[in-house]
């Protein structure tokens, strides 16, 4: 994630400059292979997705081979300018801004069938965090779904990163009438040596404001 005017968003140290090399990683890797255990929460039907912290691209293009319409959300300006001349589509709606607040995206007045945030709440301190489930929430519409993961293990040198167990994350969302679908410990994708990462689902209660 770094950028033009948003060049002071935290959690996007090192991503500009790495930008070349996420793309080699990143897009070596299916969206199918990465995100096997909630493939079946993914709605069949045309939808509106929001993928947050968007990166290479990856995710937002499989959504939009389903046919979804996806809003795209990266700060960072070397990915997100290339991501979207790797990943042309009419579908995708590429999205500078950033959490916790998403002040653009927010501005849209609208809600979402489907969230994701792939590796991208390990960023965000407490406070932030805070902010950001319920920014998240309202995004939301009812009986939306929400799929996020949590990194653990060591961060690498010049990144911003933070311990964050998957139970607090829990609790954020539920206080934020987010229900838990999934909640289960997976390996690295990308095979980093003692990395881990909790896969979280959620369900937006029906009815809830």
């Amino acid at each position: 994630m770094g950028c033009d005017h948003l060049a002071s968003v935290s959690g996007t140290e090192g991503y500009a400059e790495e930008a070349e090399n996420l793309f080699r990683r990143y897009e070596n890797i299916s969206f199918a292979d990465v995100h096997a255990s909630v493939l079946h929460l993914i709605p069949t039907a045309p939808c509106r997705a929001l993928d947050i912290g968007s990166g290479t691209g990856r995710d937002a293009a499989a959504l939009a081979a389903m046919g979804h319409a996806v809003v795209a959300v990266e700060p960072t300006s070397e990915l997100r300018l290339r991501a979207a001349r790797f990943h042309p589509s009419l579908r995708i709606e590429w999205q500078d801004d950033s959490l916790p607040d998403l002040t653009r995206v927010a501005q849209r007045g609208e809600q979402f069938d489907l969230v994701m945030l792939t590796a991208v709440w390990m960023h965000l301190d407490e406070r932030q965090r805070r902010r950001a489930m319920r920014r998240i929430a309202s995004l939301v519409r009812a009986n939306g779904i929400v799929i996020m993961t949590l990194r653990h293990g060591p961060v690498p040198r010049g990144r911003r990163m933070f311990a964050i167990a998957a139970d607090e994350t829990i609790g954020l969302a539920g206080s934020e009438g987010l229900r838990l679908l999934v909640n289960q410990n997976e390996p690295s994708a990308l095979g980093t040596a003692n990395v881990s990462w909790s896969r979280l689902a959620f369900a937006k209660i029906d009815g809830y404001a």
